[in-house]
């Protein structure tokens, strides 16, 4: 099949942070081009964004709604193949479900949706219509959490036994949400970002990124989540106590208002013999502690690495491989995916590797349970396992 797989963007437009980097990422393989969009629920304001982008005036749309109804019209050699979701959570639901029933893949930002039923409802969406269904938890897409996650599972630490997880950020310092900047409005507001803050969103990657990298599961927890801002409705700061379905026991802190903190994602994983700590701002780089021997640096590119840490990375070491990447190995693999249905094949198992639906239903369910948790005069709540 000699064409690019045809991507339709919902949200993304004119003063919008997160669509921009999917659209980088979208593009840096080359295996997907922007054929649609609606922008923004302000049509002029979306007509003005395909603008900018120069698509075709004919399939920039208004709304969503209008954006999924007019490519199913088309012809199966010009519509979309699948839709990206990159609104503030509250508008992720409707649109990944409309898509689903109109016959198209999604990839959707985090969280999912607003609650774990809705969740549910998307699951079975994708399971009863076969559809692939992408979660942007891009954390997942580094080479070097590839790494981490192939050591344990195949066992080079024996079992493991705790779990240390932060997302510590501190632009929410201060009321930012009353100045009428855009990112923390719309987080600042239940209505649109959920019944949780922080947690929400940063929380949820902390929460993946435990179960990506170990391969366990969480099995329950014990939260404490509090705004510290004055006037604030929704947590800006929070810490969990984890226990995963193997007996490990875990500790994950997701923060807004540690003043000074960037981006400051962290993980460390320690298993019987020795473990593993990898941070998002030195990305291509991977600790092991061992118990016996000297520790190590792995580097992206540099000696023998497991197979899929070979296939989500680009460059010759030395040359930085970070965010956008990331990102890009989410929208390769699932263009991969998508290829190989088109052309009759089954994808090969290393692309095959994304966050998918039931990491969103994970998410959903973590931020109702740590809320649950939080609010409760309980000591632990039991995470639910549908």
């Amino acid at each position: 099949m000699s064409r690019k797989i045809r991507m339709g963007m919902i949200g993304g437009g004119r003063g919008a942070f997160i669509g921009a980097v999917h659209r980088m990422a979208a593009a840096l393989d080359g295996q997907i081009e922007l054929v649609c969009g609606a922008f923004s629920g302000d049509a002029e304001k979306s007509k003005l964004s395909g603008e900018d982008l120069f698509l075709d005036s004919k399939r920039v749309y208004g709304s969503y709604s209008e954006m999924i109804a007019s490519e199913k019209q088309l012809p199966a050699d010009e519509r979309m193949d699948f839709v990206s979701i990159v609104t503030p959570n509250h508008l992720h639901f409707g649109p990944a479900k409309l898509a689903l029933q109109s016959g198209f893949h999604v990839i959707c930002d985090k969280p999912m949706c607003l609650t774990s039923d809705e969740a549910l409802e998307l699951a079975d969406l994708v399971e009863s219509s076969g559809l692939i269904f992408a979660l942007t938890h891009n954390y997942t897409g580094y080479p070097m959490v590839k790494q981490a996650r192939a050591m344990f599972r195949n066992g080079e630490f024996g079992k493991i036994r705790r779990i240390v997880v932060e997302y510590p950020q501190g632009w929410l310092s201060t009321k930012l949400e009353d100045t009428g900047q855009k990112q923390a409005t719309w987080r600042a507001d239940p209505e649109k970002s959920g019944l949780a803050g922080a947690m929400g969103d940063v929380g949820t990657h902390a929460e993946n990124l435990a179960e990506y990298v170990t391969g366990l599961r969480i099995k329950e927890l014990c939260a404490d989540l509090h705004a510290h801002v004055s006037g604030r409705l929704l947590d800006d700061d929070g810490s969990v106590l984890l226990r995963f379905d193997n007996g490990a026991r875990g500790v994950l802190y997701a923060s807004q208002i540690s003043a000074g903190e960037e981006n400051n994602l962290r993980i460390r994983v320690y298993g019987e013999y020795g473990g593993v700590e990898w941070s998002q701002q030195e990305p291509n780089s991977l600790i092991v502690r061992w118990l016996d021997r000297p520790t190590q640096i792995l580097r992206t590119g540099v000696g023998e690495l497991y197979p899929e840490v070979t296939a989500h990375s680009r460059i010759p070491a030395g040359h930085p491989e970070g965010y956008i990447e990331a990102f890009a190995n989410i929208y390769r693999n699932v263009a991969f995916c998508i290829r190989a249905r088109l052309e009759g094949k089954k994808p090969d198992a290393t692309y095959t590797d994304f966050p998918t639906v039931r990491d969103g239903v994970r998410g959903m369910q973590f931020l109702e349970t740590v809320v649950k948790s939080s609010n409760s005069e309980e000591k632990w709540i039991q995470f639910p396992d549908k």
